[in-house]
């Protein structure tokens, strides 16, 4: 994109800019159907106003505002340029990461053109991308590093994009096989209840890990790979006793491992694998007194060579809204009151009774 002179003179103490689109981009491509795109950025950037005619964006307000203005404009064009379509959503999360470099609480190194063009794996007409700065670092840090644990709240991909680096090193053959391992923890129910056979009691837990491997694999070769033992799903009690070699494991909802179950896992790292470990500290569902691997962990391995930590927050949540609102609502509730999840850290609430 462009930029222009224009013959109009901003008020005092105000800055303009004028951009051309290209004529290889129709306007619709970077307004949005019915302007949509542009209403995101016009609510983005209250004090500016932004003007179009033709294929000629301007935008006129303090000069901070307008800068990044056209730098948003200026990455939604490096993200067209490469096929792919803007949404609202990617222009959010743009406006996002340009304010938080400017601010000083990003070091700026990624832009967003380079986080939202970062395709990992396609399937079935669609393509799994990273949507945000940390989720693009996390996906990075698989790539550099032996073992990698992605932590942080519901809906920020850690196991999603796990699982797509996970068919990305088999499909290119970097990996003989894939295993994907969950602990079988009740969140408040007991297995012991459910009706049929251990495996049938156990396949709800792991059922999460399955979803997610129809979206990425066709979903009749599913059956075949895993009868070949090419693509295996089991519970973490099934790891104890084995050494795991050309493997890209997954360990998924971690912070329901023991210190000592976790310890086990880790050390079933065979030759020329890869393990990525997720969880959710905030979302323990061991019994009380059980000290979670995950949190000790931290502890444990922060520092170690080839050990690395990926922290995603509410902000890498790519799921509904109101998904981040609420796990920021619980972050604050917990921080005044003392709690977590909303209830006491004790496990009982006034006057004996159990917290709910």
């Amino acid at each position: 994109m462009t930029q222009t002179p224009t013959a109009h003179t901003p008020a005092q103490g105000q800055a303009r800019v004028q951009l051309t689109v290209p004529a290889q981009h129709p306007m619709v491509t970077v307004l949005g159907s019915g302007d949509s795109l542009l209403r995101v950025i016009e609510k983005a950037f209250p004090g500016a106003d932004i003007h179009v005619r033709g294929n000629e964006i301007s935008a006129v307000g303090d000069a901070t505002e307008v800068a990044l203005i056209s730098r948003v404009f200026d990455e939604m064009m490096l993200v067209l340029r490469t096929g792919q379509p803007m949404t609202e959503d990617a222009v959010e999360r743009s406006i996002a990461m340009l304010k938080a470099s400017e601010n000083g609480e990003s070091d700026g190194q990624e832009t967003p053109a380079q986080v939202l063009t970062q395709n990992i794996l396609s399937s079935r007409g669609r393509t799994i991308r990273p949507k945000t700065l940390n989720q693009k670092r996390y996906v990075d840090a698989i790539d550099k590093h032996t073992i990698v644990f992605g932590i942080g709240p519901a809906g920020t991909g850690k196991t999603y994009l796990a699982m797509a680096k996970a068919v990305q090193a088999l499909q290119s053959k970097q990996v003989n096989r894939i295993i994907l391992t969950r602990p079988a923890v009740e969140a408040g129910e007991r297995l012991g209840f459910l009706p049929g056979t251990l495996y049938e009691k156990i396949d709800p837990y792991l059922r999460p890990l399955y979803d997610a491997l129809h979206d990425m694999l066709d979903p009749d070769s599913i059956p075949r790979l895993m009868a070949a033992g090419t693509i295996e799903v089991a519970p973490l009690a099934y790891m104890r006793g084995r050494t795991l070699n050309d493997a890209f494991i997954i360990l998924d909802e971690a912070q329901n491992t023991s210190p000592e179950q976790m310890k086990m896992f880790l050390t079933r790292l065979g030759f020329d694998s890869k393990i990525v470990i997720t969880g959710d500290v905030t979302q323990v569902d061991l019994p009380e007194g059980t000290k979670s691997g995950l949190r000790q962990v931290q502890d444990i391995l922060e520092g170690v060579e080839d050990v690395h930590f990926s922290r995603l927050s509410s902000h890498d949540v790519v799921r509904h809204k109101l998904v981040g609102r609420i796990v920021d609502a619980y972050e604050q509730y917990d921080s005044e009151h003392g709690t977590q999840n909303g209830t006491h850290k004790g496990g009982r609430g006034k006057a004996g009774h159990k917290g709910k």
